[in-house]
């Protein structure tokens, strides 16, 4: 068994065999009389020192070399024995070649023997900025085997290596014995000395030069210097590659599963393909397996994910309350291919054997999956699309034969420059076939042109003239399955001409106000449409619709193709800006008024019904990076009561912040329609800092709905939905959590009740 240290691509480089080589070369292969015996490991008592000794920094008076067989030389006093063949150097020794620079207190050759000693204050560095200190390095003549004592190790990304002995063989293995591993700061702000947040210590690590690769002996991570996780078996490759290995486990306790630990497995198979398989263990529920494939190609990437297991499923509706044993299991996969500059290829795919595994095993929330594909082609002023998608839903009600798949759907836009006024044409096709496996069918396909010109007038307002043409044809067929009238249209074929000319005209006013710039944009829009035949036309994308700001000056504020309104209209609207170094306010408010009494295509309670539409309006405040409000909202035309009414707020910085949210939705419509419930609801999230490197979070979600609101529901007016509650721990090379969390619904067997999850991540080891 082994752990994998490197799950994504690290620098990973052998850090002792690099230094001690760059040791090896710190002295001249002139010197090289015999060979010796590869030096023997020995037991070592005693704990490695990941402080860096106090060593004065100098400058090198070593002349630099360039030769391979020259080595630069320099210290305070040299004796050589002419009798006995020592020589010594003492005092600010140094020597260095090709880069590769050592210092000591003094250094002792015997050529008789063979052995090369450095002892006091030794430092070596390598020509990647790493460094090592030790108290005494022994070498042979041969230069390719020796012994460190005390060593440490400083990377010059800031990571440590201390060991009480290294060994480095004449094969070129090395072995440490009883070394220890951080990447974490060892001082404080002060400078004063600390513990690292977590290190590896092992009783013996050994790198193996010809496989790539270092083992480990009876290592252990240690975080805040308690011996919390062994890691027996532990290896990893020391290149810039990712290994194979055991990844560290997920803990969670749930209602619905019991305790579950799952220990993931990375499996490499290729420098662009990789595997992780991870069994999933419960006390309360089968095993599950889950694993993900990603794979890189000359052309794109695409990655496979999935989850199997057998076991209970608990039905969604009946008086049966046995569970049944069935295969349960989920599938996602998403990739993109670009095929050259212009066309690429996008997809992505999710499958669930039924409608509760995912929220029963916290996958996901969700409650419609979707599968796409989008092939493109994006040329200078041309832009192509050939797409499909299918939805399956997981909600409790829904029919998933009345579920579209919607195949193909293309559509292609050429734009060209206009020859005679200066303005720009879009060309448009179009085409569109959904299907349904026991629902309406629906086919579309339509052509059409805009023009646009924008300029601008000797009094500086800002108009925009729009015209454009389209005609559309349909078919479809088993359109009494769709359960509202509005959405049917007629059987067979049917076709329609659109066209609609528009004026826009925007006239911004600056100037000087409490010390900012405010800006001040009247607005106004005339539209014309003919009558056009909407209801024969089936309704397949335009259906749930709201008056909003971001639509208010839509020519077609449907949003989809099926519905176009018509007739005659003129909107108008005002937009404020004010703006101060670091703070800014944007508020926009408009209405419109249609020219012609035609009953409106807008279902009741969307604020467009009557000729006089709802008042809209959005504002923004924002000061610097702590504060951001938003608020939305439509006004009832007639008595000003409010139809929409959200809030969105972050307030904080980085390390303190909280993020509010409410929503109130009361259209006042007297017959529900699809996706136009009232709703109310409130969310609140949020960190706080305390003392240094721990917070606490946590969100909330609260329905507030009540029956007058929505008479088809049991809502009380005060429901929670979900929330959550943790403890986390966050520093430079440690990440800690522990979180609790409460669900207040119970979905199949998906249940309610509380789950608890803990979370740990090694920065700079790829866990």
């Amino acid at each position: 068994m082994s752990w994998a240290l490197f799950h994504r691509a690290a620098d990973a480089r052998p850090f002792w065999l690099a230094t001690a080589s760059g040791f090896a070369l710190a002295a001249s292969p002139v010197l090289a009389q015999s060979e010796a015996n590869p030096a023997e490991a020995q037991e070592v008592v005693g704990e490695p020192d990941l402080q860096t000794p106090d060593v004065a920094p100098t400058t090198s008076d070593a002349p630099d070399t360039q030769s391979e067989q020259q080595i630069g030389f320099a210290a305070d006093n040299l004796n050589y024995d002419s009798e006995s063949e020592v020589v010594i150097a003492e005092g600010n020794v140094q020597m260095n070649r090709e880069a590769i620079e050592m210092r000591a207190d003094k250094v002792t050759w015997n050529r008789q023997t063979g052995q090369v000693f450095a002892e006091g204050n030794v430092t070596i560095k390598n020509p990647e900025g790493d460094t090592a200190y030790g108290d005494k390095i022994e070498l042979t003549d041969s230069l390719r085997d020796g012994v460190v004592e005390n060593l440490l190790v400083v990377l010059d990304n800031g990571s440590r290596l201390a060991a009480v002995k290294g060994t480095r063989f004449d094969n070129g293995n090395i072995e440490l014995e009883n070394a220890a591993y951080t990447p974490c700061p060892v001082e404080d702000d002060d400078g004063c000395p600390k513990n690292p947040s977590w290190q590896i210590r092992a009783v013996r690590v050994m790198y193996d030069r010809v496989k790539n690769k270092v083992r480990y002996k009876g290592a252990r991570v240690e975080i805040f210097g308690l011996p919390l996780i062994p890691l027996p078996g532990l290896s990893h490759s020391i290149n810039n590659e990712a290994s194979s290995g055991i990844l560290v486990p997920e803990i969670r306790l749930d209602r619905s599963n019991g305790f579950e630990i799952a220990v993931p497995y990375y499996l490499r198979l290729a420098p662009d393909r990789d595997i992780t398989i991870t069994p999933h263990l419960y006390t309360d529920a089968a095993p599950m397996i889950e694993g993900e494939f990603r794979a890189l190609t000359d052309i794109g990437s695409f990655r496979i994910n999935g989850y199997a297991t057998y076991g209970s499923l608990v039905p969604l509706v009946g008086e049966d309350p046995d569970s049944q044993k069935r295969f349960r299991g989920y599938l996602e996969s998403a990739g993109k291919f670009q095929f050259d500059p212009r066309w690429s290829l996008t997809y992505s795919g999710r499958i669930a054997t039924d409608r509760t595994f995912m929220r029963r095993y916290d996958i996901s929330r969700d409650d419609r999956l979707r599968s796409t594909f989008e092939l493109e082609r994006i040329g200078g002023n041309s832009y192509l699309s050939i797409a499909g998608w299918a939805t399956q839903t997981l909600r409790v009600n829904d029919i998933q034969g009345q579920q579209p798949i919607a195949l193909p759907i293309i559509d292609y836009r050429q734009r060209l420059d206009d020859p005679i006024f200066g303005g720009q044409f879009e060309l448009q096709l179009n085409t569109l076939a959904i299907g349904r496996t026991a629902g309406q069918d629906t086919q579309r396909a339509f052509a059409g042109a805009q023009w646009n010109l924008r300029g601008l007038t000797g009094l500086g307002q800002e108009v925009t003239l729009t015209a454009m043409v389209r005609g559309d044809v349909y078919h479809s067929d088993e359109n009494l399955l769709t359960e509202i009238p509005g959405y049917r249209g007629k059987s067979g074929w049917q076709a329609r001409g659109i066209a609609a000319i528009a004026a826009d005209m925007r006239w911004p006013f600056i100037g000087e106000f409490a010390g900012g710039t405010q800006t001040l944009t009247p607005r106004v829009q005339v539209v014309a449409t003919p009558p056009i035949k909407n209801l024969d036309i089936p309704n397949e994308d335009s259906r749930a619709f709201d008056l909003e700001d971001s639509n208010l000056f839509a020519i077609n504020r449907f949003n989809g193709h099926d519905r176009f309104e018509d007739g005659a209209r003129i909107t108008y609207g005002l937009e404020w800006n004010y703006s101060l170094p670091g703070f800014n306010i944007n508020s926009i408010v408009g209405q419109s008024y249609r020219l012609t009494d035609k009953p409106s295509l807008f279902p009741d309670g969307t604020g467009l019904t009557d000729r006089t539409s709802d008042i809209v309006g959005r504002t923004t405040i924002a000061y610097r990076d702590f504060l951001r409000l938003t608020h939305r909202y439509r006004l009832d035309k007639d008595n000003l009561a409010i139809r929409r009414n959200e809030f969105d707020a972050t307030i904080g910085n980085r390390s303190t912040y909280a993020v509010l949210g409410y929503s109130r939705l009361n259209r006042d419509i007297l017959l529900l329609g699809e996706d136009l419930q009232d709703r109310e609801e409130v969310r609140a999230g949020g960190r706080v800092a305390f003392a240094k490197h721990w917070s606490l979070f946590g969100s909330a979600i609260v329905d507030l709905t009540q029956q007058s609101d929505d008479p088809l529901s049991d809502a009380d007016g005060f429901e929670p939905i979900r929330h959550r509650l943790g403890l986390a721990y966050d520093d430079e090379c440690l990440s800690i959590a522990l979180t609790w969390r409460r669900d207040y619904a119970d979905t199949g067997d998906a249940r309610r009740g509380n789950s608890f999850s803990f979370r740990i991540a090694f920065r700079n080891l790829g866990f």
